[in-house]
């Protein structure tokens, strides 16, 4: 733990420190609590304030007229116009007693505690469970004292120092009363680095069925925050050890001791997790992140044989096909199970340098768009680690992303046509006085070449200058010209590849 009370104090903003003296001078309590207290002690970053105290809901709106109260769990959000994202609006809470937990989501009545006591003893995980209060008192008529308190029942701030994530009190009672909280726990041991204390995590396997009470939406928040921790192939052994993952995606389940063929060093399962652990490291997308987690689970259903000689025909299709089913399960918004379907259907894409065309990459790019194309790149690096190859990005890989460049590149300037330019064909008669005929075409192609070596010059003012200039020579060296800016154009394409080159590294 890394904050006493005076540096607790010293790191509280102002905003909230206000907030809290101006419930004191109404005359009641106000602690910081829960998780921001937390991560306080622990010098982490706070997305959300929060307060609690024995005022009613009714009380705080009257000493914060600049509040909303719109649930049925004593929340008030006090709207602060601090320009700081985790303080516009702060939620304070009267204290609450705990109550009984039929469906194992909600609880079924609310009922305000009286003291802090009460309200801590409901909380979840110890290291949640603490308290701290501010008071202040005059020592000289211009000096304020100020001192802080911290209720801690239930050693969470020992828990700290040990890095212990356990449940307050009984850990059965707790996820009794709201199944999520076990994933909770997950969460919260892979965000801080934590261990799940054993008998915590003994409740979590013996209840995991109990998660199918819980929406798939809050399955879903949390199941983010888990794949997002940071914390890699840890994060799926947790929920298969704590037996959460038959519950939330039993399709990965399926995948474990499934051999493979004589490409192959690790099972189904194994490959996943060490693919979805490298793009984790590499600190990609969320979507690359799912797809290096799914893009083999079809090969459970495509396999066909056993030992070195096994087949999985089509199981990027196969695995496709489940993962658009786990998203859509799991309610996934379709930007997000759009995207990772498509990564996963591609996964195999094929490329020799000797043997690909540029066709053959713009059919790709058409069926994955180029905004994907890196990231589809990025999945196959993590399918190739995961696979057990010592490189993430092989000649052939960096070939291909130079050729994809490559390619988009020649596509931008393909599209830049006499039409792009600020002037046409009839301004340009107009201007010069001139008629329709090949020194018209001439003048254009030579603006148009201009254009595509420095988009800048695309101007009225400059194309109307410049094609005066070239208006005053004569036919054949209007010619000339047109045929070196063919030449300077090719150049300068040529010239561009060898940056791309360059770029990827992929001489030989």
């Amino acid at each position: 733990m890394k904050k006493n009370d005076k540096n607790i104090i010293l790191s509280i903003p102002k905003v909230i420190f206000d907030i809290i003296k101006k419930l004191n001078a109404s005359g009641f309590e106000a602690y910081i609590v829960g998780g921001c207290l937390r991560d306080l002690m622990l010098d982490r970053n706070i997305n959300d304030w929060d307060i609690t105290t024995n005022a009613k809901p009714k009380d705080i709106q009257k000493i914060f007229q600049r509040s909303v109260y719109e649930n049925n769990f004593g929340t008030v959000g006090v709207i602060t116009g601090d320009k700081n994202n985790a303080l516009k609006i702060v939620e304070i809470t009267t204290y609450r007693l705990e109550s009984s937990y039929l469906d194992k989501r909600h609880p079924e009545n609310i009922k305000f505690a009286d003291n802090i006591e009460d309200d801590l003893m409901r909380r979840d995980f110890t290291i949640n469970a603490m308290a701290f209060s501010i008071e202040t008192s005059k020592i000289l008529k211009t000096k304020v004292k100020v001192t802080g308190k911290l209720i801690d029942l239930y050693d969470g701030l020992e828990d700290l120092n040990k890095k212990l994530v356990r449940a307050v009190r009984d850990s059965n009672e707790r996820f009794n009363e709201d199944a999520l909280r076990m994933m909770r726990a997950i969460r919260f041991a892979l965000q801080l680095g934590f261990k799940i204390e054993d008998n915590t995590f003994g409740a979590i396997s013996k209840q995991a069925k109990n998660i199918k009470y819980i929406s798939f939406e809050r399955i879903r928040d949390e199941f983010i925050k888990i794949v997002m921790s940071g914390a890699g192939s840890r994060a799926v052994e947790l929920l298969e050890k704590s037996d959460l993952l038959s519950y939330i995606i039993p399709e990965l389940m399926a995948c474990i001791g499934v051999g493979q063929n004589l490409h192959h060093i690790y099972t189904v399962y194994d490959h996943l997790i060490n693919s979805f652990d490298y793009a984790v490291k590499q600190d990609y997308s969320l979507e690359v992140r799912l797809a290096s987690l799914f893009h083999d689970i079809g090969k459970p259903m495509s396999k066909k044989g056993e030992g070195k000689n096994s087949t999985f025909y089509n199981h990027e299709i196969i695995s496709a096909t489940i993962t658009k089913k786990i998203l859509e399960r799991l309610r996934f918004p379709s930007y997000i199970s759009d995207k990772v379907v498509l990564l996963v259907k591609n996964h195999q894409f094929y490329y020799d340098p000797e043997i690909n065309t540029d066709s053959s990459i713009r059919y790709l790019l058409s069926n994955v768009k180029k905004e994907n194309i890196l990231e589809l790149s990025q999945l196959r690096e993590a399918d190739r680690i995961g696979s057990g190859c010592p490189k993430a990005l092989p000649f052939r890989l960096r070939h291909f992303l130079f050729r994809v460049e490559k390619v988009l590149n020649e596509m931008e300037n393909k599209n830049l046509n006499l039409k792009t330019l600020k002037i046409d064909g009839d301004k340009l008669m107009k201007l010069l006085d001139i008629n329709p005929g090949p020194r018209l075409g001439f003048i254009l192609n030579i603006l148009l070449s201009d254009i595509i070596g420095d988009l800048k010059l695309n101007t009225v003012k400059y194309l109307n200058t410049r094609a005066k200039e070239l208006n005053e020579l004569n036919d054949l060296k209007l010619k000339a010209l047109n045929d070196k800016s063919k030449i300077i154009y090719k150049e300068l394409i040529e010239k561009e590849e060898e940056k791309i080159k360059k770029k990827y590294g992929v001489y030989k």
